[in-house]
């Protein structure tokens, strides 16, 4: 897969120069070999170094990149007999959402997932990834079944937000989103959220009140867009990078704050590079984090949820008034 992200480019040299000899195959001379060999050693461990210090703006381009796995993709790798619900029971089906039953390691599952599509046409079924009303509308009716079934929920978010349109607000996006957030805090079944690649706004947190949030190491998660921060602040989209920066959203900020509670690695040079040992990453997390969660009685688990929501943002009035500097 090429390096063609902008801040990858001393990578794409590199690789360049082994593409080039690598098509020389069985003509290589022993010299070149040798060159082959410490070019991809070169750039294996240059890609280490990058990825290692990704700024926040890197981040996020590497959490939208195109080939980014999806919902869809991680179900294929990691679950068995996945069977897709369908539909709000009010409106329509939205394929912005993808939900349904599923066995992880001989446990069911239901799962819950935001999924992007990779050409126009799919892009154009799914909405971006973008949920109208009527998909969290769905993710509702079937978080309800979770609970009825005793059926653990697992939400795979990656959204850049609930869709925007006027036919939208029309049919209640604020009002299905708030839904959600008021269903899941009272779910008495294990929630597991995991940011696997965008978290934006409240189209994110509409599946983000778990009781264990997980997040992919090259994903971020933030109350609005980088784009939309710095129209906000300086009327300039332009200044998105900065505006990521100051927003602290990549998973090692947000874990020092407490808003996730464990970053599951990605493959060298991000997830689009290794679907299958992402996706091996993420399933171990899930199961270890379940078995956890199975056995902490559901009464307990509802009280620890409650307050895990409710300490974040938390800070010491008193250390922060001694230790601040007032200029008058």
């Amino acid at each position: 897969m090429p390096y063609d992200l902008d801040f990858e480019k001393p990578l794409a040299d590199l690789e360049k120069k082994i593409n080039a000899l690598q098509r020389k195959g069985d003509r290589l001379k022993a010299d070149e070999i040798k060159q082959l060999q410490n070019l991809e050693s070169e750039l294996q461990s240059r890609t280490e170094e990058v990825y290692k210090n990704l700024t926040a703006w890197q981040t996020v381009q590497v959490a939208r990149h195109k080939n980014r796995p999806y919902t869809l993709d991680y179900i294929k790798h990691i679950c068995d007999d996945f069977f897709e619900l369908h539909g709000d029971r009010s409106f329509a089906d939205d394929h912005a959402i993808v939900a349904g039953t599923a066995r992880l390691e001989g446990q069911t599952v239901m799962i819950i997932g935001h999924q992007k599509g990779r050409d126009m046409k799919e892009q154009q079924y799914r909405n971006l990834g973008m949920p109208h009303p009527e998909g969290y509308r769905k993710a509702y009716r079937i978080m309800q079944q979770a609970e009825k079934f005793g059926i653990p929920v697992i939400n795979l978010i990656d959204t850049s937000g609930a869709s925007p349109a006027l036919v939208d607000e029309e049919r209640g996006q604020s009002e299905a989103i708030a839904s959600c957030l008021y269903l899941m805090p009272r779910l008495r079944v294990p929630i597991i959220a995991t940011i696997i690649g965008e978290g934006n706004s409240g189209g994110a947190l509409a599946l983000g009140i778990a009781d264990r949030t997980l997040i992919l190491e090259h994903s971020y998660y933030t109350v609005a867009a980088p784009e939309a921060a710095a129209n906000i602040i300086w009327r300039d989209a332009g200044q998105a990078s900065l505006a990521a920066e100051g927003q602290r959203i990549r998973s090692k900020d947000l874990l020092s704050f407490k808003i996730v509670d464990e970053i599951i690695p990605e493959p060298v040079g991000g997830a689009h590079r290794n679907h299958h040992l992402t996706a091996e990453a993420l399933k171990e997390s899930l199961l270890r984090n379940l078995k956890e969660l199975k056995q902490i009685p559901i009464d307990d688990l509802l009280t620890q949820r409650y307050d895990k929501f409710r300490t974040i943002g938390q800070f010491d009035y008193e250390t922060a008034n001694e230790n601040s500097e007032i200029e008058v």
